[in-house]
């Protein structure tokens, strides 16, 4: 009988959905309306038939609609797309953010809600929706204009930070409170674990791909790519992070892969019908009663959604070098939510840390937003000139004076190639850094376990310790062989540009070469202290730890060569597939 109602459940939402959102097509309006309509009407809370029987079900089922969502935005979600976008995402992205939550926070305290519910109301409105602006601007045609692309940068840099907003809930969520020291804990884990995960992920993720690829089946394809986005999922369970998480990196993963299209092709038929499920589901809880006891807020928020990411995002992407209209179309692109806010306001109902209002009025709130956001959209070309009419002279010559002085401090030329290559070394560090501190929280994780294991050669706990601490150290030699390579080369780049022959004389070179000697080991000094730090719950004695250092310096002294060949096959594996160009 279970398994008939759930047939007799999915048959009504694909019927109804199918039919409203016919109905949103002819009428120009986004499908995610249409589907969020098409569950209000079926819902529970709409007379007069209670036409869903098995609404768990269908939870679980929406459930499997967000992980689709979110695996379909990280296969959107492109490295090479992230270096490319410059400065404007990520000043518009933090502004809008931190701009919104406080917004949020404020407006949900203004109207005296729990101090929980508006600080997840701030969450809700601080993320765009990529789904309504990418059909808005497909709509009107606008695609590959320059704000468009800018718009899109944006977009990327949010899904980024969105992620760790959601990591961050979930943190707060649990313990109550919210500290500066957990704030920078809980993000300084959430990077390192994203770029360990991406790092490995690209070096074996798409030569799995290439190799099923080979056997020229859809089926075997589609099979793998989703049992990865499930294993995935359930690791970063696992590991306590959250499966949107999992679902967004193993996309982001694959977008590296030469059968992007392929995989796209394969996997946009399950995600439409998941995501339909779970946009419809969004509609099941919209309670009509609460709307209206809502109204005021509702109306409120809607206001400040729009002028709010108006702001943020114009000043952002002013404050970038922009020009003014083009400052003011990618603020109005962005003044709408959508599905990170359902995402986020279905957190708080998981964890039941937010009152049974939040997630209708967040619904709510998308709903006119989205409804806005082609006219919006439309009307910034207009509004811009009239703006422009409207501004004081003095102001717009000052205005457009910053712009100028802005685009006279990009560095060019030799300056620029400089820049660019610092930029390159420090991020070689940073990468070859986070691995080393990834193999040692991973030998902190699993210390438990291992010791068990080596109870039975080794009992006494501090040898224990030593030989997972030396372990990790033994593994983390080719990164931190190849840090101290990358902070050598950088040195010495900077003792060229810094120490001058008219400033130490005949002594240019003896002083280069000090610079050039001292930085890394200073360097290497400060990482082995942070090292320390980071793994004290398997740190060894001091006569170990000296011991285990002697050992390791033996064996990189030994084997230096054949380490940096292992590590250089490493790199260029790692190059080649980011700079490998997709299958069409």
């Amino acid at each position: 009988m279970h398994a008939i109602s759930f047939i007799q459940d999915l048959a009504v939402i694909m019927l109804v959905a199918g039919v409203v959102t016919i109905v949103f097509h002819r009428l120009r309006q986004p499908v995610v309306l249409g589907y969020i309509v098409a569950g209000f009407i079926i819902g529970p809370h709409t007379p007069p038939f209670g036409l869903i029987h098995d609404e768990q079900t269908i939870k679980t089922l929406a459930e499997l609609g967000v992980i689709f969502l979110m695996f379909c935005l990280g296969l959107e979600f492109s490295l090479r797309k992230l270096f490319k976008v410059g400065a404007t995402a990520f000043i518009a992205a933090f502004l809008e953010i931190v701009l919104m939550i406080w917004i949020g926070y404020e407006i949900g305290r203004w109207f005296d809600w729990s101090t929980m519910d508006s600080l997840f109301l701030g969450a809700i409105l601080a993320i765009s929706s990529t789904t309504i602006i990418v059909k808005a601007l497909n709509d009107l045609k606008m695609k590959n204009e320059r704000f468009a692309q800018l718009i899109f940068g944006v977009l990327i840099v949010e899904d980024i930070l969105g992620i760790g907003i959601i990591a961050l809930l979930s943190g707060i969520a649990v313990s109550g409170t919210v500290s500066s020291g957990e704030v920078f804990s809980t993000v300084g884990k959430l990077s390192l674990f994203m770029i360990i995960a991406l790092v490995i992920g690209i070096l074996l993720v798409p030569r799995l791909l290439a190799y099923v690829a080979k056997f020229e089946s859809n089926e075997m394809l589609l099979v793998t790519v989703l049992g990865l986005c499930f294993g995935f999922c359930l690791l970063v369970v696992k590991l306590e992070y959250s499966m949107v998480l999992g679902a967004f990196l193993i996309g982001a993963i694959m977008a590296e892969s030469r059968q992007l299209l392929k995989i796209e092709r394969l996997i946009e038929p399950i995600r439409d019908m998941f995501s339909a499920i779970f946009f419809v589901a969004i509609g099941l809880m919209i309670d009509p009663g609460i709307l209206l006891d809502y109204a005021w807020p509702i109306a409120v928020i809607t206001v400040a959604v729009v002028l709010g990411k108006m702001v943020s995002c114009g000043l952002g992407a002013f404050i970038a070098g922009n020009d003014g209209k083009t400052s003011l179309r990618v603020g109005m692109g962005l003044s709408q939510i959508g599905e990170f806010s359902f995402i986020i306001a279905a957190l708080g109902m998981t964890l039941q840390v937010t009152s049974d209002f939040l997630y209708p009025v967040a619904v709510a709130v998308s709903a006119l937003t989205t409804l806005s956001t082609p006219y919006l959209i439309r009307a910034a070309d207009p509004l811009s000139h009239r703006l422009g009419a409207i501004v004081p002279q003095r102001m717009a010559r000052v205005l457009g004076m910053y712009g100028e002085w802005l685009r006279s401090i990009q560095p060019r030329g030799e300056s620029a190639l400089l820049a660019s290559m610092i930029r390159k070394i420090l991020l070689q560090v940073g990468v070859n850094l986070a691995l080393v501190i990834g193999i040692f929280f991973a030998g902190a994780y699993f210390a438990g376990r291992i010791g068990d294991y080596l109870t039975a050669w080794v009992s006494d706990v501090g040898w224990q310790k030593g030989m997972i601490w030396g372990a990790a150290l033994l593994l983390s030699l080719p990164f931190l062989i190849a840090a101290y390579r990358k902070l050598k080369a950088l040195s010495m780049l900077l003792a060229e540009m810094g120490v001058k022959p008219e400033m130490a004389g005949r002594h240019t070179q003896r002083v280069r070469r000090v610079i050039a000697e001292v930085i890394p080991l200073l360097s290497l000094l400060v990482i082995f202290v942070l090292l320390a730090a980071l793994s004290a719950s398997i740190l060894p004695t001091a006569e170990l730890l000296v011991l285990i250092a002697v050992v390791a310096a033996g064996v990189a002294a030994l084997l230096w060569r054949w380490f940096i060949r292992v590590h250089t096959r490493m790199q260029v594996a790692l190059l080649e597939t980011l700079g490998n160009n997709v299958e069409h």
